[in-house]
């Protein structure tokens, strides 16, 4: 792991408390080009834009695909505060993304989330859904898994 993942996960953990402060869930995604640079970030939009798809990896996915050559994605890291769930997970799978790095795993946001009928969680680890594809994608997480709860906590009460 290079020094600078961690880096890059804490920004993505300042964007999911941005979504907070925003009215959304607390999630958020960055992507780093092959340099390390950061050329794109998004928040969760579920609550704003009444979109249950709004999830920021999906939403990062969306703003990828518009802006940078496919055929440039597959050297990009994906940084996101949380697990990608599995519809997240499939959208990174289908937009080239190559790796992906995450904070928070599914199991420690559902302990925190509890049976929340907002985050109605899936127990499917992202490696299951990035691993039944043809091309391999590198996945790292959860890493400071206790600095990306943050963002979290009281938030699902």
């Amino acid at each position: 792991m290079a020094t600078s993942d961690l880096d890059h996960l804490r920004r993505a953990i300042a964007v999911s408390q941005a979504a907070r402060d925003h009215g959304n869930h607390p999630f958020g995604a960055v992507l780093v080009a092959p340099n390390g640079l950061v050329v794109l970030e998004a928040e969760n939009s579920v609550t704003t834009e009444n979109d249950v798809t709004g999830h920021a990896e999906t939403n990062l996915v969306r703003l990828a695909s518009r802006t940078i050559a496919h055929d440039d994605l597959p050297r990009h890291t994906l940084y996101t505060s949380c697990e990608p769930c599995a519809m997240c997970a499939g959208a990174i799978y289908w937009s080239g993304i190559g790796r992906v790095v995450y904070g928070l795993s599914e199991a420690g946001l559902l302990d925190l989330t509890g049976n929340h009928p907002d985050n109605p969680t899936l127990t499917h680890p992202c490696r299951v859904v990035l691993g039944a594809g043809s091309r391999q994608i590198d996945v790292v997480g959860p890493l400071i898994e206790d600095e990306a709860a943050g963002p979290h906590r009281g938030f699902w009460r």
